[in-house]
């Protein structure tokens, strides 16, 4: 492999997906500096990637409009066709990012040997279920003799000068000056399951207000609007909604005003890892041993111990026992204890070695 390769990494996948690949980015871009390197995402994944000097290109693909149907997958090979790229990766385990790379003709291609679409790849990786998934991204640089103990983890989302300000106007604009400790609440999340309960967030919040002089910031998108709302009628509007109020393109703006984020296990929750933000995580019908947890020492995972989790990969609709435990018997002093040691005891942001990464658990 030379720099002069043309290089394209495909990952249409969900947010905190896309967030996680971007060490694989890094480190192609470490080590052919003059390779052209492009990135296929979803269009919201383009906000996420504005800013990364590692990318040269970003190419949107909108595997299904808001009509619900699908891009047509012609289009978007003549568009790879046209751009004569010599090598892509697949982190994606699709079977369409799979055929797609196949009829683009790229001439050399790498992917899970997992993949439903596997057979497409000239060289396949094990992807290994102990490993985090920023780990089992990075092995797809084995092939190219890459070794992934030698390679950079860390996650990369950019703050755009832009976005900074208008975050600080619209923080000004609502009450938060920063001169109290500011809180994030992330309190949604794509699978219902995955989401701990509104009542869980609006009494931590309670006791995050009584404990500490603090102003309670919830995050969430304009589907979260409903339980956003509902957190803050439950919680006597102790705290400020940012809820539909910032895109995607101010999310790690924001986030990093942030000196604690709350967060269910969703993408927001890698971007405050990204941003170096002190995380505490609520795992509901997801596991930390899925490979998506927080990647950072200042973090902190609340989990249930449940003989049925985790139910999928990414949790579900709805909980297939019918009892929500996982969600249920995840209690605000529960969350709190995470709370407590990221602020009272140190983030644990000192840590060196593969314990760089590791958060800290609390299992209830």
């Amino acid at each position: 492999m030379t720099n002069t390769e043309k290089i394209l990494v495909v990952q249409t996948s969900f947010l905190g997906d896309l967030v996680l690949t971007t060490p694989l980015l890094a480190e192609i871009r470490r080590r052919f500096p003059a390779a052209h390197l492009a990135v296929l995402c979803r269009p919201r994944g383009k906000d996420i990637l504005q800013g990364n000097s590692d990318v040269d290109e970003i190419i949107t693909y909108d595997k299904r409009r808001e009509d619900g149907r699908r891009t047509p997958l012609r289009r978007m090979v003549k568009e790879l066709r046209r751009r004569r790229f010599t090598l892509a990766f697949s982190p994606h385990k699709s079977f369409r990012s799979a055929l797609l790379l196949f009829l683009a003709g790229i001439p050399r291609r790498i992917g899970f040997r997992q993949s439903a679409g596997w057979f497409f790849f000239h060289q396949r990786v094990n992807r290994d279920p102990t490993r985090h998934d920023v780990e089992r991204t990075l092995s797809l640089l084995e092939p190219l003799g890459v070794d992934v103990r030698d390679c950079a983890h860390s996650l990369r989302v950019e703050s755009v000068p832009g976005a900074q300000q208008a975050v600080a106007r619209l923080f000004h604009s609502l009450g938060i000056d920063g001169k109290k400790l500011v809180i994030g609440v992330n309190p949604g999340a794509v699978w219902a399951t995955k989401r701990w309960t509104p009542e869980g967030y609006a009494e931590l919040i309670g006791r995050l207000k009584h404990k500490y002089d603090c102003q309670v910031v919830l995050f969430g998108g304009p589907d979260d609007r409903a339980i956003v709302e509902k957190i803050m009628a439950l919680s006597d509007n102790a705290g400020v909604s940012l809820a539909g109020r910032i895109g995607l393109s101010e999310l790690a703006a924001a986030v990093e005003r942030c000196q604690l984020f709350i967060t269910n296990d969703s993408g927001p929750m890698h971007v405050a890892v990204a941003r170096g933000v002190p995380v505490v995580a609520i795992f509901c019908a997801t596991t930390p041993a899925l490979g998506f947890y927080p990647y950072a020492a200042n973090a902190v995972v609340v989990e249930k111990e449940l003989f049925c989790r985790p139910c999928g990969t990414h949790g579900g609709r709805r909980c297939p026992l019918g009892t929500e435990d996982c969600m249920r018997l995840i209690k605000a002093e529960h969350v709190m204890l995470g709370v407590e040691r990221l602020i009272e005891r140190g983030s644990g942001g000192n840590a060196r070695g593969s314990d760089a990464y590791l958060p800290q658990s609390i299992t209830v």
